[in-house]
């Protein structure tokens, strides 16, 4: 399988990740004025299945190094590929409800705050099953995307109180969803082995453990994206029938969502061979300062802040690029 050599190459393939995660809800915004989220979220699960199948196909089964996709599959054990699977499960939970807060807050405030919080959750949580890097550098660089995350919240407040309506739901759906998204990764990190050249009987290589965690999304995606379509957290309830009326376009603009997402995963595990997995997952969730990005530049969704409030938008994205960087220097320190 397709291995990285060095921490330089892996720090590369988590700033990917930070791109792809904090840019595939564009495509969710793209189809949002004709196609409702719970239709759109089928296509984008759709899109991470495919896509971790392709990667387990050619780059997991290609070189003399670690383990084939297909004989790894074959071989692991139920503890790893249930680990796996959960991870997937927790993950779709939390990624359907940013979805939500996404579609009633919009980019800007949804991903600082739930993504936000699932890196410093997920940073400490992966750090402790891995402790790899310079702790005090690390942790360092989490309380400065923490800062961020709380520069996020007053910007979000100074915006809103020119609003009659604000969607506080929005923001508390962004919470429950960063809490349950700082968990999922530890669970597909548990499944594998760690140094990608000594494969470990029974446990996983990254490229099936990717595939195990899509099937646990697409499984569980049986359950609670039906819930939603039938008690959506915005609009009115929506039928599989619904679902079958979207066109090429539509249908093809939540795959490329989904794929877009699972590149991100897939080279962010792929990395945490070399960077360790609280870094690879610390570094890929820099995904919030991208997505904010979006939001405000592309989207303007900060459109209508009071002129005085602005530097708080760049306070934020300050903090931001400074905890990131520390994250990185954390495992050269």
């Amino acid at each position: 399988m397709f291995i990285i050599e060095t921490y330089t190459t892996a720090v590369l393939f988590s700033l990917i990740t930070m791109v792809c995660w904090g840019s595939w809800a564009n495509t969710q915004k793209l189809a949002s004025s004709s196609w409702r989220f719970e239709l759109f979220y089928w296509d984008y699960v759709l899109g991470i299945v495919l896509l971790a199948l392709v990667f387990g196909l050619t780059l997991g089964s290609i070189g003399t190094g670690g383990r084939g996709f297909i004989p790894d599959l074959m071989q692991g054990d139920s503890g790893a590929l249930f680990s796996a699977l959960w991870g997937g499960i927790v993950f779709n939970a939390a990624n359907i409800l940013l979805g939500a807060a996404i579609a009633i807050s919009g980019m800007a405030v949804a991903f600082p705050v739930g993504i936000g919080l699932a890196l410093v959750i997920g940073v400490v949580v992966n750090y402790l099953e891995n402790p790899i890097g310079n702790p005090g550098i690390l942790f360092t660089g989490v309380a400065l995307v923490a800062a961020a995350i709380i520069l996020n919240a007053k910007t979000y407040r100074s915006l809103n109180q020119a609003r009659s309506n604000p969607p506080t739901k929005g923001l508390l759906l962004s919470l429950i969803a960063g809490v349950l998204m700082g968990f999922f990764y530890k669970y597909v990190a548990d499944s594998m082995f760690l140094d990608f050249n000594q494969p470990i009987p029974g446990k996983l290589s990254p490229y099936s453990a990717v595939f195990v965690f899509s099937l646990g999304i697409l499984l569980s995606n049986f359950l609670f994206n039906t819930l939603l379509m039938k008690r959506p957290f915005v609009g009115t309830p929506v039928s599989y029938s619904d679902y079958g009326k979207g066109t090429f376009k539509t249908h093809w603009t939540g795959i490329l969502g989904g794929v877009i997402w699972c590149v991100g995963m897939s080279f962010s595990i792929i990395a945490a061979d070399k960077a360790g997995p609280a870094i690879s997952y610390g570094l890929g969730q820099g995904a919030t300062m991208v997505a904010a990005f979006w939001g405000v530049v592309v989207w303007k969704e900060f459109k209508g802040l009071p002129p005085s409030k602005s530097y708080l938008l760049y306070l934020m994205f300050a903090c931001f690029l400074s905890g990131l960087g520390l994250i990185i220097y954390s495992k050269l320190a």
